[in-house]
């Protein structure tokens, strides 16, 4: 457990948003980061100090890109497990492939949420015609489903077979719909040691299947924010995870929790704790990863909240930044894609408030501000 400390290199698997913000959190900090994907002039590469460009499946340059850091952790979930695997013979790898391989595929993933006892929505594994007999539900890919992709709804059992066709007819999972209140999570973090520190629940808000809108905190009772935290922490143990990862629930009209997914990563909804807590989910990754104490993760504010900004907010023109910053509570983040398009991730803008609506009505003020021509 000894401390990798500043002046070290950090390599960082994946260079989308996730990346570049731990990026910032670790320069701040005085470590050097490397960034391996197949993509060039990436959000993560534009300001980590080196951007290998190579295929995960290339493991040779995997196992170089590895030799040359002291620590290895992902900001993308869906990195081969050949590939994990290869760091690990050169170096420390956190979390461990092994966190990787349980949440990135979905059978794998509920079947852990179930064998732990873990509180989740029932589910049916589907590899063939007859396994969609009866079902009305959610029908989602078991690999590579994201911001609402490879899913879709059944609410007549004669079009189940519509529906799996629309997904390519591949193994998948058939959820039971789940009457929710809300949507809620809780990005935690957990080093060597065991210690553990959480952000609290927050309220998410989706729209097309895509996060929307964060609130920090969740208006719910204290004791089911606390039960959601006691959860995770289950989760976080369970799966041995040094680093962070995110727990999304949905809160039952019944006030019941049910985990929806896992992500063993930095999330969208922990955007907010950037600019809004003592020490942003991104820095509380970057300590775990290199074994040192974990910073506090009390809100600076009462309350803050994040908007995602997708490449809709360009249909018609530059977006009117001045506008949206007229604020002085909100702040902004571009990520630096280098094209805009229909529901891609661009940037967010986090509002800081007085109380969690305050909070939710700036962010979304400033946003619609965007459109001011």
């Amino acid at each position: 457990m000894n401390p990798i400390l500043p002046g070290a290199v950090i390599g960082v698997l994946g260079s989308g948003q996730l990346g570049r913000m731990f990026a910032i959190a670790a320069r701040r900090m005085g470590y050097r980061v490397h960034t391996f994907s197949p993509d060039e002039d990436t959000p993560t590469g534009q300001v980590a100090d080196r951007e290998i460009v190579a295929s995960y499946a290339d493991l040779d340059r995997v196992k170089e890109f590895a030799r040359s850091v002291s620590a290895v952790t992902f900001e993308f979930e869906n990195v081969p497990a050949a590939t994990a695997a290869a760091c690990a013979e050169c170096g420390p790898v956190r979390p461990a492939g092994s966190v990787l391989h349980t949440t990135q595929q979905r059978i794998r993933e509920k079947t852990f949420l179930r064998q732990n006892g873990l509180p989740h929505a029932n589910f049916r594994i589907i590899r063939d015609e007859a396994d969609l007999a009866g079902l009305t539900g959610i029908l989602k890919t078991a690999d590579f489903g994201y911001d609402g992709k490879g899913q879709a709804r059944v609410t007549n059992a004669d079009h189940a077979i519509a529906a799996w066709n629309s997904i390519g007819r591949v193994e998948a999972v058939f959820e039971e719909f789940v009457d929710f209140e809300s949507e809620l999570s809780v990005v935690a973090v957990r080093n060597e040691k065991g210690d553990f520190a959480h952000y609290g629940a927050v309220e998410n808000r989706h729209v097309n299947g895509i996060l929307d809108l964060t609130i920090a905190p969740a208006s719910i009772p204290a004791a089911k924010a606390n039960e959601a935290v006691e959860i995770a922490r289950t989760v976080l143990e369970a799966l041995d995870v040094v680093g962070v990862l995110c727990v999304e629930f949905f809160y039952t009209e019944q006030g019941n929790l049910l985990i929806n997914e896992l992500a063993p990563r930095p999330h969208n909804s922990g955007h907010f704790t950037f600019d809004a807590s003592v020490t942003s989910q991104f820095e509380q990754q970057l300590r775990a990863v290199c074994s040192l104490p974990l910073g506090s993760t009390d809100l600076m504010i009462p309350a803050a909240a994040m908007v995602n900004l997708l490449g809709d907010v360009w249909k018609n023109g530059e977006p009117n930044w001045s506008a949206a910053l007229a604020d002085p509570s909100v702040k902004l983040h571009l990520y630096g894609k280098l094209a805009p398009r229909k529901g891609r991730k661009m940037g967010h803008i986090t509002a800081l408030g007085a109380n969690p609506a305050d909070a939710a009505r700036r962010a979304v003020e400033a946003r619609n501000r965007l459109a001011i021509r």
